[in-house]
């Protein structure tokens, strides 16, 4: 299991790369959802999203530990994250991306210098010729979520609102592989138990909710969902039972429900957040989390999305 002892050296390790993001406030959302309102802006991170934090506590360690490159199997934000903190760091690191990869992604993987390697349509085609191409080349891979480096990272989200906010009554965190949910968990329970924590999923991806009614890791088959960075087939090995340990409730949010939180935060709060943000914000907007007049704090992963399907997003 991760440590909150994890969590504090990995804060310190990535402090000189990370931006330690805000908590914003919005009256009119307070109003509308019946809670006190905040939200942790993760979009407004260094390369747009939370990976940052694990993917430099990761690469860092990777390079002390003598690696000369770094690989990672990734279409979207962890390959972003990666592809940055090697270049500063001034090593190379190579993505695997689908045939199909979105453009925009890969120009974003292209600006922090990152050399990119089509193969594939799923990550289970990906993985294998990241790990080949890390063994050729004495390198390390760089997991997107299931590695105890990785976790402590993103757990520093929660160390940090731990510090930001006084009275926390509710954490809502979307759930992927549970890289992110399980390194918040780790780092508010051990401190602050009474806090709650609420994962959310969409229902189109509800491997997370279905291995926890299961009581154990539960494959779904590949899906489609807008909160495509959401899109796992089964939760870690690594991350699961860190959520299964400390989670107090997953919620499912319907693809119409997201883009109506999306719509809102954009119209309301000038804020551009990525679908899979916009998870927690359906679930407090749409009355999934089961509180009234509480302060909720809804973790807003990420902010990068491509402009040309916002229209579409918003309708």
């Amino acid at each position: 299991m991760v440590t909150f002892e994890a969590i504090k050296i990995a804060r310190h390790t990535i402090a000189d790369t990370i931006n330690s993001t805000p908590i914003l406030r919005s009256t009119q959302l307070s109003k509308l959802f019946g809670n006190h309102m905040f939200f942790k802006a993760e979009h407004l991170q260094q390369t747009g999203s939370f990976k940052i934090r694990g993917a430099t506590n990761k690469v860092k360690q990777a390079v002390k530990d003598g690696a000369s490159l770094v690989t990672a199997a990734s279409s979207g934000n962890h390959g972003q994250a990666v592809a940055y903190i090697a270049n500063q760091l001034g090593i190379p690191a190579t993505i695997v991306v689908p045939e199909d990869a979105n453009q925009s992604k890969l120009n974003a993987i292209k600006a922090y210098h990152g050399s990119i390697e089509k193969c594939g349509y799923t990550s289970a085609d990906r993985l294998p010729r990241a790990e080949a191409l890390a063994k050729e080349n004495q390198g390390v891979v760089i997991p997107p979520y299931d590695d105890p480096l990785i976790i402590a990272g993103q757990g520093t989200v929660g160390f940090e609102i731990l510090e930001q906010l006084e009275d926390v009554d509710v954490v809502v965190v979307p759930i992927g592989g549970g890289g992110l949910i399980s390194g918040i968990l780790t780092a508010i329970k051990e401190k602050k138990p009474s806090i709650k924590i609420i994962g959310v999923e969409p229902d189109t991806a509800q491997d997370t909710f279905l291995s926890l009614q299961s009581g154990q890791i539960t494959s779904i088959p590949p899906t489609r969902t807008i909160a495509d960075g959401l899109r796992t087939t089964h939760p870690g090995h690594v991350t699961f039972p860190i959520v299964q340990h400390y989670i107090d409730d997953v919620v499912l949010v319907r693809e119409p429900e997201i883009k109506a939180a999306l719509s809102l935060v954009l119209e309301r709060m000038k804020q551009l957040i990525e679908p899979s943000s916009a998870v927690t914000v359906a679930a407090a907007m749409f009355n999934k989390i089961s509180v009234h007049n509480k302060n909720v704090v809804c973790v807003l992963s990420g902010g990068n999305v491509d402009i040309r399907l916002i229209e579409t997003m918003i309708q």
